[in-house]
């Protein structure tokens, strides 16, 4: 099954640039690990490259994995990941998660976070999930109607975390 192509997309606070929503590239796993500190500063204590880069390979060998990206002339500015998970309820059909919504502090609120959001549920439905679930720690009703925006419904299921004992 074909993954959905490459978007490109203009938008009105930056004008003149295109902007690519695609999936992520081997190469970029530096940029990516450094968009990654506006979702979480904590993610700044990371394993060794050699560990981070053997990780980084895998995802990208997993045919069940998407890292969706928003590039402009080359620079990262928004991604999400998206997991494909196999299941034998709904006639066998697959469900998709989606995971490390975030983009840029300087780039926020110009609907890049909501393409790569569209392009991750683009791709699951092409691989013929029957739902794609988001959890989302933050409490702000701005960040819950981005997420409707995008797609997203809310009170639809209930959602549980469980934290391994420190």
């Amino acid at each position: 099954m074909s993954i959905a192509k490459p978007q490109f997309i203009n938008i009105a606070n930056l004008p003149n640039t295109t902007i690519t929503i695609r999936l992520i590239t081997r190469d970029e796993l530096p940029q990516l690990v450094s968009l990654y500190q506006h979702l979480n500063p904590v993610d700044a204590l990371l394993p060794s490259d050699n560990i981070l880069q053997s990780m980084w390979d895998e995802i990208l060998g997993d045919p069940r994995l998407f890292y969706i990206v928003a590039d402009i002339t080359g620079k990262l500015v928004s991604t999400c990941n998206l997991a494909i998970i196999p299941n034998l309820t709904r006639g066998a059909r697959s469900y998709g998660i989606i995971e490390n919504v975030v983009t840029h502090i300087d780039y926020r609120k110009q609907g890049l976070g909501t393409q790569v959001l569209r392009y991750a549920l683009n791709i699951a439905w092409q691989q013929n999930c029957y739902k794609v679930m988001l959890l989302t720690s933050s409490k702000r009703e701005e960040t819950l109607h981005f997420y409707e925006q995008a797609g997203f419904k809310r009170g639809v299921k209930t959602g549980f975390i469980a934290l391994p004992a420190e």
